[in-house]
């Protein structure tokens, strides 16, 4: 899942980049609201956490603005206003959450799954690939019916491809959805994180799922399926 965590205040921005790339998502950061703006309208974000109080461009003007643009992404907003003004004004403008400053890690984590979940409940979030299932809301893979049991960043990595089952993607497409923004993908960085999951979801004697395109990166499809849709 990519997110974009927009807030100004360095050590908090520290903080929470590092927890929420350990819990397995793709971050991309800024201190500045114009900034802010041009990453959320220049890519397809999961979620967006939004500080009201930003340089260059206050996070309501940034909501508005998203929102006048048709844009749907979850976005929860970190604010140290407490005023049900601010509150009726966030949500009638189309902010998804709140967060009230100061919070715990753990609660501004729970809130991230809670908004992932809901959008994902609204595109039933079952994909099928075969014998390959993966729950995108409870974040359980099965193959076969049994359950795999994968760390965060392979799973991140699969939910990627299987978002694109069928379509060929690129090392530098992975790299920046899955694991970072701004630097360059190694060569054989991101095929090592690949075979990785592939002893996990090929092991034994089963059918490969992850093929690789020599040149271009790699497409995730069970064979005889290439052309279907299987997200349900």
């Amino acid at each position: 899942m990519r997110l974009l965590l927009v807030e100004d205040f360095k050590p908090l921005q520290k903080s929470l980049l590092k927890g929420l790339r350990e819990a397995g998502y793709a971050v991309d950061a800024t201190g500045d609201g114009e900034e802010g703006l041009w990453y959320a309208e220049s890519n397809d974000y999961d979620l967006i956490i939004l500080d009201l109080m930003l340089p260059g461009m206050d996070g309501m003007t940034i909501l508005k603005k998203l929102r006048a643009k048709g844009k749907k992404n979850q976005i929860l907003i970190l604010t140290a206003r407490d005023s049900v003004e601010d509150r009726v004004k966030g949500l009638d403008a189309g902010v998804d959450d709140y967060l009230i400053k100061p919070f715990s890690f753990e609660e501004l984590l729970a809130r991230v799954r809670a908004l992932l979940r809901r959008s994902y409940q609204e595109k039933k979030p079952i994909i099928r690939i075969g014998d390959l299932e993966i729950d995108v809301a409870a974040k359980i893979v099965k193959r076969g019916g049994k359950a795999i049991d994968l760390t965060s960043r392979e799973y991140a990595l699969l939910e990627y491809l299987a978002f694109r089952k069928g379509e060929i993607v690129s090392r530098q497409d992975i790299w920046e959805h899955v694991y970072d923004f701004h630097t360059e993908a190694t060569s054989n960085v991101v095929d090592v994180f690949i075979r990785f999951l592939r002893q996990k979801i090929e092991r034994d004697d089963l059918t490969r799922l992850i093929h690789t395109r020599r040149g271009l990166g790699y497409v995730l499809y069970y064979q005889g399926e290439e052309s279907e849709n299987n997200i349900q």
